[in-house]
């Protein structure tokens, strides 16, 4: 598949991602947070008092907490000057594209999404700001019992199944400050539920579209896969590039029962004025596989480490990242993957590409409890340095305590290769031709795990950002 994109044949208009429509809000909560607001969050959506009571408990932790000391800085994001909370003035949940305001779907077509579905998904939802405004799943899929709907649905028509899983022991409300502040005000997002034995062929979707100045998004994804179960679930994500800083602070919680296999991809192009301080995790049982197709492009800060928690034995989890870093960018990305059960098993790929005085940094963490017999643990890192201004760090963490573990690591980090550049040149290719083909080489083996539209949209984004880097 990736073997036939070719990056030079793509041209792409970043208009797609940085236009922005003229604010049109039903609602717009004063910058900044209180209990005022968190309370007024639940009273608009209609909540029962369990959730607005996890969403307290959630406001009164991050209070408690303090802010990451480690990793990229911080220092220029105001939580003050943040708009928590804030509902387009647009139909909740149409199934219909034509229910949807013209500004908002035009967005949504810029972006490929309605086409997309027609050819390939199995089911879309599209979120506006803090409110999903248009979801939909194949009636094949519905009449084998698979739930498609938006977390704000799920909690009025499912409510035993959230307050079983949702922020308990997969990602729990005081895992960090920001997962607080998550369950705090988090609006819209994705419930998945795959019954026992179910294969859901073609993937599921969701988009994710912040549009106003000083916004921030708190999306929840809640993936439930029962015993044997099969899914696939791609997440897109962008906003348009204001001055003002905007926050994405999300949360993925992914269930995945006995004998279940869970695929998860995402491509982050927020735009540079966006930190992205995003919560992924999935607890795996039995037999059970998580794969992470993860891809971050945009944002001025990303901090995103998914974390896989094998319990169950002989379950698996594999996670391959690229992440790319241009001027004024710092993307610290990685996996955490935590080995209980015995003979479990593990892959970490990760590759990132800086230019311009951008820096990326891979952070991962590799546990292995006492009793895991047996696992399994390899994890690569490769960096590609396009100058002398950027920078590329690694900063691996192994706790391993039991004595029958085989584990791998290695790492490396490069710059393109003159040689390779006077053979392509060789052969007829200009300088900047010949860096993009070495690029396109080193970003394949993630390109190619990527479903066909999702692989163009990351090829056509590194195009974009390779322009002129020779310059």
């Amino acid at each position: 598949m990736a073997d036939a994109v070719e990056m030079e044949s793509f041209e792409i208009n970043r208009e797609n991602y940085d236009h922005h429509n003229e604010e049109k809000l039903a609602y717009k909560a004063k910058p900044g947070i209180d209990e005022e607001l968190v309370k007024e969050i639940s009273k608009q959506k209609k909540e029962p008092g369990w959730m607005l009571k996890k969403r307290l408990e959630g406001f009164r932790t991050f209070l408690k907490l303090n802010m990451p000391n480690w990793g990229p800085s911080l220092e220029r994001l105001d939580l003050n000057k943040i708009y928590f909370f804030m509902r387009p003035d647009a139909k909740k949940n149409a199934d219909n594209w034509e229910d949807v305001p013209e500004d908002i779907k035009k967005t949504y077509e810029r972006l490929g999404i309605p086409e997309a579905e027609k050819n390939s998904l199995g089911g879309v939802g599209a979120q506006y700001e803090s409110e999903v405004i248009y979801h939909s799943i194949k009636k094949e899929l519905a009449k084998k019992g698979v739930v498609f709907v938006d977390m704000d649905e799920a909690v009025k028509k499912y409510p035993d199944l959230v307050k079983k899983y949702f922020m308990t022991s997969c990602v729990p409300i005081g895992l960090h400050k920001f997962s607080a502040l998550h369950a705090a005000v988090w609006s819209g997002g994705t419930f998945i539920y795959v019954p026992k034995g179910v294969k859901v062929d073609l993937p599921l979707q969701a988009y994710f579209r912040m549009n106003a100045r000083a916004g921030g998004q708190f999306e929840h994804t809640l993936i439930i896969v029962d015993e044997g179960a099969e899914v696939q679930y791609i997440e897109g994500c962008s906003a348009p590039l204001y001055t003002e800083s905007a926050l994405h602070a999300g949360c993925v919680e992914i269930h995945v029962l006995k004998g279940a296999r869970t695929r998860y991809s995402s491509i982050e192009n927020w735009s540079k004025n966006t930190f992205n301080l995003n919560t992924k995790r999935a607890v795996v049982e039995e037999d059970g596989v998580i794969e992470w197709i993860n891809g971050n492009m945009g944002s001025a800060v990303t901090m995103l480490y998914p974390a896989s928690v094998l319990k169950g034995d002989r379950s698996k989890a594999d996670f391959i990242g690229i992440a790319f870093a241009g001027k004024d960018q710092n993307q610290d990305t990685g996996s955490k993957i935590i080995h209980i059960g015995k003979d479990t098993s593990s892959t970490i790929t990760s590759k990132s590409i800086s230019k311009a005085g951008g820096i990326t940094s891979y952070r991962g963490l590799l546990s292995v409890k006492k009793g895991a017999t047996n696992a399994s643990c390899n994890v690569e890192c490769d960096a590609l340095m396009m100058d002398n201004e950027s920078q590329s760090n690694t900063y691996p963490y192994m706790d391993v305590k039991d004595n029958t573990v085989d584990v791998a690591h290695e790492a490396s980090v490069g710059k393109i290769n003159d040689e390779q550049i006077f053979y392509l040149m060789s052969r007829g290719l200009d300088e900047e031709s010949a860096t993009k083909m070495i690029v396109s080489g080193f970003v394949e083996p993630i390109v190619k795990e990527l479903p066909l539209e999702y692989a163009v949209e990351l090829n056509r984004l590194i195009e974009l950002e390779m322009e002129g880097s020779l310059g």
